[in-house]
């Protein structure tokens, strides 16, 4: 059997391309010339290969070295609106819970938690590139690939082995995988009607192998609109992903890949108690130009790209890796001054013009990630760098929505700034690991990451401070790691892991008057992670579970000294829990699947519940897949959270539950050059549960705000396969 180290659903057949998070990832066996030691990166096993495997929603990996949950191509399509995106994929996994208001991608995931860790605390990558916002490292779930741009989606609930690179190692990652060519030339246009008059037309083209060169390409076209579920919460986006993959002679592959994207969308923020009574559960925005919720008042105008490209190359036991790329975000915000709350009219120029502000966010990253192994002695020796550069434009401005001025006494720009800055985020990560074969059904590796990160700002008015800021700061942190695999049969396998995760510190340090108060010892917040788990995979069962304790300390903090703002570490987060996933097939074509957690996360200075940490989370579903029909009906629960830390009534939001239900047959028209026609229908949250389900914020007078689940919903999906 094949040993390695823990991979991703990344397809086996890659087309060459290289492991794309580390040990967390996938490579490519049959493009290349990997030695015959079976338990190295070249040649190994994600799943078994059996019937189970191919449609269970989510599974472990046989060769894992951390708890992985694996989200396939079968459930991404079969169950996930064209509007999705891997938010929506995620959400059925263990511990893990999102908040998706306005339904799936039709506006920004709100919450995407992974055992009480938020966005900003864990990685998102694509295609193995780290990416999200520099200032805190949280991720715009709807800026870039769309659900038919990926080919499945993993989450690794640990921050993985020394050589997983990111800045958020904290809490874990997600790793997205975009589609490949196919072998095959096809078009298969699709085109999408459902609930909230939402409509998603698009395309995609498979080139098939062009000549005997082995060239290959793939592309996708969207064009998406929808009113959204929540009241005047509109959107429209448009999505090109495109990749080419040309082998270069029989051990190397060079992947070109590429996306761009842009939206057009109106942004609540979410709903008092007494708004949901008054106007519904689905209230958000308002057609009153005389209001600061009037819909053309809120909306974001943002458009983003990214490209790489990645060589890979296999000789002689040693493996090489390297992916250039760049990605970019620019993003016009605008939104009323207080949205549903009690904050009244009033500019300077009249006492009853609408004050609002308009921002702008503008990043663009550069970057690579080099990556190579080698045979070595009694196993296999890895090492690599990341290497990323972003630079930031920021600026916020007051404004009279009435007038489409600027709010001030003057008229200037600079006098209605709230903020006008740049900054960049320098990010240097190299590591070295070796994995120890210590028999054929054992392996031990162990490794270090070294990281260097560096922050600069340059503000002509400083957020929070309204100060010029010219300052810049360096961090540095050492990472350890250790995990441990054993199979004891051919299906059965086991792993331990102890690993430090790290997140590097927020570009709030720099909100203050004089960031050199700012203690010299300050240190990145990290996690110690202790986890133990198995998997078992045969013809019909796929079943994994693991326990893990997770410590977070160096949480920083800040307090008041005279008129300055002080940082400092201090106190965290004791995070505990058991986790269980695991398929089964009946007979017939009907399987059963279902995943639960037990979670924990409890603050060490006040001994109180983490926020946006469900006490448990649980899945049942049914399947029903055979030949071209396919059915599913899954039932996710979460369990009750405080959005603060102080566990009275009014904080505790209650639990819930949310029923879907997705079918699907393909069938052969018998229409000339059209090979498959596939229907499709999605029908989401059955029973109409509209209950309030998470915190969306507060009003300026500190009256909370609440988002709810969006009703019932159906996507209604027609595609073909052409020539």
């Amino acid at each position: 059997m094949a040993i390695a180290t823990s991979v991703s659903a990344q397809d086996a057949t890659n087309n060459g391309n290289a492991p794309v998070n580390g040990p967390s990832t996938t490579s490519n066996s049959n493009n290349g010339t990997s030695s015959n030691n079976a338990k190295t990166l070249a040649s190994m096993q994600v799943t078994a290969n059996s019937a189970v495997s191919a449609i269970a929603p989510t599974q472990g990996s046989t060769i894992a070295a951390e708890p992985q949950s694996i989200i396939g191509s079968k459930y991404i399509e079969e169950n996930i609106p064209p509007t999705g995106d891997y938010t929506d994929a995620i959400a059925i996994s263990p511990s893990v819970y999102t908040i998706a208001p306005n339904g799936s991608g039709l506006m920004e995931t709100q919450i995407a938690s992974i055992r009480g860790f938020q966005d900003g605390q864990y990685n998102v990558t694509f295609d193995g590139i780290p990416w999200g916002d520099s200032n805190d490292f949280t991720h715009h779930s709807t800026s870039y690939f769309t659900n038919e741009d990926t080919s499945s989606v993993t989450v690794d609930r640990g921050p993985g082995t020394a050589s997983t690179i990111g800045d958020a190692t904290f809490g874990g990652t997600v790793s997205v995988e975009s589609i490949n060519p196919q072998d095959q030339f096809n078009i298969r246009p699709y085109i999408s009607f459902g609930s909230w008059e939402t409509a998603v037309e698009g395309a995609r083209i498979d080139t098939g192998k062009l000549d005997s060169s082995g060239t290959s390409a793939v592309i996708n076209v969207q064009n998406g609109e929808s009113d959204g579920a929540l009241t005047y919460a509109g959107q429209r986006r448009q999505n090109v992903f495109a990749k080419v993959v040309q082998p270069l002679g029989e051990n190397t592959t060079l992947t070109f890949g590429g996306m761009w994207n842009k939206i057009n969308q109106y942004v609540p923020l979410g709903a008092t108690k007494a708004q949901i009574a008054e106007y519904g559960s689905n209230y958000a925005l308002n057609n009153n130009p005389d209001s600061q919720s009037y819909y053309r008042y809120n909306q974001d105008q943002i458009s983003t790209y990214m490209g790489y490209i990645g060589l890979h190359s296999e000789f002689d036991g040693w493996t090489i890796d390297n992916k250039a790329y760049t990605y970019a975000y620019n993003h016009f915000g605008y939104n009323g001054e207080d949205v549903n709350g009690n904050t009244p009219n009033g500019t300077d120029y009249s006492p009853d013009d609408v004050p609002g502000q308009h921002m702008r966010n503008w990043y663009r990253s550069w970057g690579d990630t080099f990556r190579m192994s080698k045979e070595i002695g009694p196993g296999e020796a890895r090492a690599g760098v990341w290497y990323d550069d972003q630079d930031n434009l920021r600026w916020q401005y007051e404004f009279d929505d009435t007038l489409d001025l600027p709010n001030s006494p003057d008229g200037s720009l600079l006098g209605a700034a709230d903020r006008i800055m740049t900054d960049s985020l320098r990010t240097l990560q190299p590591y070295l690991e070796y994995q120890w074969n210590i028999t054929d059904s054992a392996w031990f590796i162990a490794g270090v990451k070294y990281d260097d990160f560096k922050r600069d700002i340059d503000a002509e008015v400083n957020q929070k401070t309204g100060l010029p800021l010219d300052y810049s700061k360096e961090w540095n942190a050492t990472l350890p790691s250790a995990s441990f695999h054993y199979a004891f049969t051919s299906n059965w396998t086991a792993y331990a892991q102890w690993a430090e995760g790290f997140l590097a510190p927020n570009l709030n340090l720099f909100y203050v008057p004089n960031p050199e108060f700012t203690d010299s010892a300050l240190q990145p917040e990290k996690t110690t992670n202790s986890q133990l788990g198995t998997t078992w995979s045969s013809d019909r069962l796929t079943l994994s579970g693991d326990v893990y304790k997770i410590d977070f300390n160096n949480f920083i903090q800040s307090h008041k000294v005279g008129a300055d703002t002080q940082f400092y570490n201090g106190g965290g987060v004791h995070y505990t829990g058991v986790e269980l996933e695991g398929t089964y097939m009946l007979g017939g074509g009907f399987s059963v699947y279902a995943n639960g957690s037990l979670n924990r996360a409890i603050q060490t200075d006040d001994n109180t519940w983490n926020p946006n940490t469900p006490h448990k989370t649980a899945t049942l579903g049914f399947i029903y897949s055979n030949g071209p029909i396919y059915a599913s009906l899954v039932d996710k629960f979460v369990g009750k959270t405080y959005y603060t830390a102080n566990n009275n009534d009014d904080t505790v939001i209650g639990g819930y539950a949310i029923t879907n239900f997705a079918a699907s047959y393909t069938f052969d028209p018998h229409i000339s050059d059209v090979k498959d026609f596939k229907i499709g229908v999605q029908l989401n949250n059955l029973f109409n549960n509209t209950t309030i389900n998470a915190l969306a914020g507060t009003t300026a007078d500190g009256t909370p705000l609440y988002w709810t689940i969006p009703g019932r919903n159906f996507n209604f999906t027609v595609s073909a396969d052409l020539f």
